[in-house]
């Protein structure tokens, strides 16, 4: 009977041992193991370990690629002593993880990223007071990108840590440069509104002179024509009534007297004075008499 509790006590123990020293590490892990405070062992590769229960301690560090983003933008300054507002974030991960427990200690991640921030803030402070507000936003951003990633790896893996990459999200001019660029921008656009009204004008005085120099042109044109043709028909009256005149002499006397009449006798009330043996009368007092 006490052989068998022995027996029970034994395997309770070895299964107590054997949960005490054995450990597993998954895939997204690095695994430090520690012995008496001094490390002695890394486990980069998935699989089941084991070590010595009781003396024998473990660290667990994520192996994957982690993000730091700022909340907010950061300032800096151009080389032409203009303030940018600046907005990036850093891809980093473990590859040290001795190198990586010793520098950081028992700070942890948010240790290793206040570190790293410290570091792509220098190099953003380096890369931008060589540059221009043009190279910053557009002309030299791939290159501002590659130096920074390349900068802080360099230091970062003295810390056993690996960068990635590095972006920049957003550049922008800080509050008070933007108010003053979009004033020269409004500027800008009210001087050339004004130019193009400027043009327009111009553009519409010289329409407007030579549309009345064509009327102008179009009206005397006209009236030659005008005359010519007036001229023409007064010419084919006068040709027309010396022909009648010429066919019948006295009756051409008696019609012109008579229109005569009619012109000076429009109303009751016209009154002429004249000799009544002026020819003027001469059909009235004998029609036929020449």
């Amino acid at each position: 009977m006490n052989s068998a509790k022995n027996m029970l006590s034994m395997i309770i123990v070895g299964l107590i041992l054997l949960s005490a020293s054995a450990f597993t590490v998954n895939q997204t892990q690095y695994v430090l193991v520690q012995r008496l405070g001094e490390i002695v062992d890394v486990k980069k590769e998935a699989g089941l370990y084991f070590k010595l229960p009781f003396i024998d301690n473990l660290k667990y560090f994520d192996n994957r690629i982690l993000t730091l983003d700022w909340e907010q933008p950061a300032k800096f300054i151009t080389s032409e002593n203009k303030y940018m507002m600046v907005d990036s974030f850093i891809k980093w991960r473990i590859y040290d993880p001795k190198k990586y427990y010793v520098s950081i200690k028992e700070g942890g991640e948010a240790a290793a990223e206040d570190r790293l921030s410290k570091v792509v803030n220098a190099g953003l402070r380096a890369e931008f007071g060589k540059r221009t507000v043009r190279d910053v936003i557009a002309g030299e951003r791939g290159v501002i990108m590659d130096n920074l990633r390349k900068q802080a790896d360099v230091e970062a893996r003295q810390m056993g840590i690996q960068v990635v990459d590095v972006r920049l999200k957003r550049v922008d001019y800080s509050e008070e440069i933007s108010k003053s660029v979009f004033d020269r921008m409004i500027a800008e656009r009210k001087r050339l509104a004004n130019q193009l009204r400027s043009e327009g004008s111009a553009a519409s005085e010289k329409i407007r002179a030579d549309a009345d120099k064509q009327r102008e042109v179009i009206v005397a044109e006209a009236y030659r024509d005008a005359q010519k043709i007036k001229g023409e028909g007064d010419a084919k009256a006068a040709e027309i009534y010396n022909q009648s005149y010429s066919r019948n002499p006295e009756f051409y006397a008696f019609y012109r007297s008579t229109e005569a009449y009619k012109s000076s006798f429009k109303t009751k009330s016209d009154v002429m004075v004249l000799d009544p043996s002026s020819d003027f009368f001469k059909y009235m007092r004998s029609p036929t008499k020449k």
